[in-house]
């Protein structure tokens, strides 16, 4: 609510914008897209510049691993993180799910337990740890018969979500309006 009531006060003020906020819904998402119109907004779930890369080589490995391996995120934050899993690990699977031609609404398989029967060959699986004080760490596992190719960002300080930020904010100082992402921002589309 704070974000979409600061994104109002921007657009009548012609203000650009950088969110990087999580936890919205379509609806919010789609109010922060009208906004776009308006005015220039960098949109993304996490600033980090490691995290944009990491997205990047997800989108790579996911096409090249489409075929015979299992995707899984494991994402792990500190104790006082509210949503699971995080809006990076969402982002993840978002990455990967669109990389390799599948709906990640359909696939998504969240925190197994019990009796679960065999795993969907198709599915895409998260599970989220909340403990201490971790930053955030991500890791996909592609798992295949024989190996296994783990890609992991780990962040061991705040610091380079401020860093992204300030990229992004630089970015936004040469564009008047539209809808971009971290993609952009780094020149990875």
């Amino acid at each position: 609510e704070g974000t979409l009531a600061h994104l109002k006060a921007c657009r009548e003020l012609g203000v650009n914008a950088v969110i990087g906020t999580t936890g919205f819904g379509p609806g919010q998402k789609e109010q922060i897209a009208d906004a776009a119109r308006d005015i220039a907004i960098v949109f993304a779930p996490n600033m980090s510049v490691g995290v944009n890369v990491t997205l990047k080589l997800l989108e790579m490995a996911a096409k090249a691993l489409a075929t015979g391996y299992d995707i899984e995120i494991i994402e792990a934050h500190h104790r006082h993180k509210v949503d699971a899993p995080s809006g990076t690990a969402l982002k993840m699977g978002e990455v990967i799910a669109a990389a390799i031609g599948r709906d990640l609404e359909k696939c998504a398989v969240y925190g197994r337990e019990g009796v679960t029967g065999e795993r969907d060959p198709q599915a895409i699986g998260f599970s989220s740890i909340r403990g201490g004080d971790i930053v955030g760490d991500h890791t996909v596992l592609f798992a295949g018969t024989g190996e296994r190719i783990e890609i992991t960002h780990r962040s061991a300080s705040r610091s380079t979500y401020a860093e992204g930020s300030l990229r992004a904010v630089r970015f936004l100082a040469n564009q008047r309006t539209g809808l971009f992402d971290m993609f952009d921002v780094l020149g990875l589309k």
